[in-house]
């Protein structure tokens, strides 16, 4: 009977530790492997760009100029104003990380993938083929400038007052845009197709309604009137195709005073419904938001549609984050907000300027439960 093995000769322990050995090898070679594709990547360029919350700024309050001096954002002069604002109307922003000279890291991707308040988008919407970051930031400026017309107009017309509006071609697109030769700058659009034009987006309308058949237009050319024909051309316009004449128009209007919009470093058309409000708020007397900390985004025309804009679930976490527990977003960006709200944030669908101030209304009393939700709409 053997009570004892014999223990393992030196030549058997050798041959069990290979292939330990070979697996811690392997092993450490997967990882080295991982850390330099990981490196690797660090460095690769990449095909998108992050939008991400950006500046919340009070309508109501003061911002700051290019010279660092707080000013009012929005001043008025040669009318009544009211110094009894309180509360905020805050407009959101959008920052965004990376362009075609250097686009974020697949390590940013990534975080930003894992981030509800982030988003990652193709860099070709937000940078077209072609165009330079310089060129963004001017279109962009432009159209801020608009938008800050537009929502002094719907402001004043809610108001009762008589704006005067006027649609101007700001520039035609190049020497073989349709309109080229026919329509030149400065050019002011009075009719098409036999209907008045008082907005720029009744042009456009008329133009897609035509699906690609002569437009015949109206216009005023130093104070001669005149009647041109213009065949569009089917093209891409911001990601979708439409009929198109290749120019560029600009809304002027006849303000019956001045009002001056303070804002440095921000483009784009989307905080128009939220300049309107703290221009009524500002023209009229009491708090138009009941004291309550209000934000919200939205292009605006000078008739009081609110438009869609870009990266609301960015401005939704912006406005939480800023302290805002009330935000009015436009009802046609509504499929991408429901099931999106930060908590503590209450956000209502609007469609138009009369049902913002419907929605401060209801948020002054306290009663806001029959206002549309982009849930119910």
């Amino acid at each position: 009977m053997t009570l004892f093995q014999d223990a393992p000769s030196a030549s058997a322990r050798r041959r069990r530790s290979r292939p330990e050995e070979r697996r811690l090898l392997i092993g450490m070679w997967s990882i080295v492997a991982a850390l330099l594709v990981l490196v690797a990547l660090t460095f690769l360029p990449t095909a998108y760009v992050i939008q991400r919350p950006g500046p919340v700024y009070d309508t109501i309050g003061t911002a700051e100029n290019a010279d660092g001096e707080e000013l009012p954002l929005i001043a008025i002069k040669g009318a009544e104003t009211f110094d009894d604002t309180d509360g905020t109307l805050d407009l959101t922003t959008v920052q965004i990380v990376g362009n075609r000279e250097r686009t974020p890291s697949w390590f940013e991707i990534a975080a930003a993938w894992l981030d509800p308040s982030r988003a990652v988008v193709p860099i070709d919407v937000v940078f077209p083929q072609g165009q330079t970051t310089e060129q963004r930031e001017e279109q962009n400026s432009t159209l801020m400038v608009d938008s800050q017309s537009e929502a002094t107009a719907a402001a004043l017309t809610e108001l009762g007052h008589d704006v005067g509006a006027q649609v101007v071609v700001a520039g035609v697109a190049s020497d073989d845009a349709p309109a080229a030769g026919i329509i030149e700058e400065g050019d002011r659009i009075l009719s098409a197709d036999g209907e008045g034009i008082d907005d720029a987006s009744q042009l456009r309308e008329i133009i897609q309604q035509g699906d690609g058949a002569p437009v015949s237009i109206d216009l005023e050319r130093d104070g001669t009137k005149q009647t041109v024909e213009v065949t569009p051309v089917e093209a891409q316009a911001d990601g979708e195709t439409a009929w198109l004449i290749g120019i560029t128009l600009t809304t002027t209007f006849d303000f019956p005073f001045d009002v001056t919009i303070q804002l440095d470093n921000v483009g784009g058309p989307s905080a128009g419904m939220m300049f309107a409000l703290g221009i009524i708020d500002v023209l009229t007397p009491g708090a138009l938001n009941g004291g309550e900390n209000v934000a919200g985004t939205g292009t605006i025309t000078a008739d009081g549609t609110v438009g869609p804009i870009g990266g609301i679930r960015q401005k939704l976490y912006g406005a939480r984050d800023a302290g805002a527990e009330w935000f009015l977003a436009p009802a046609s960006n509504c499929n991408e907000v429901a099931g999106h709200e930060p908590s503590g944030l209450h956000v209502f669908a609007v469609e138009t300027l009369d049902d913002a101030l419907a929605a401060l209304e209801a948020i002054t009393s306290g009663d806001t439960a029959d206002l549309p939700t982009c849930a119910s709409s």
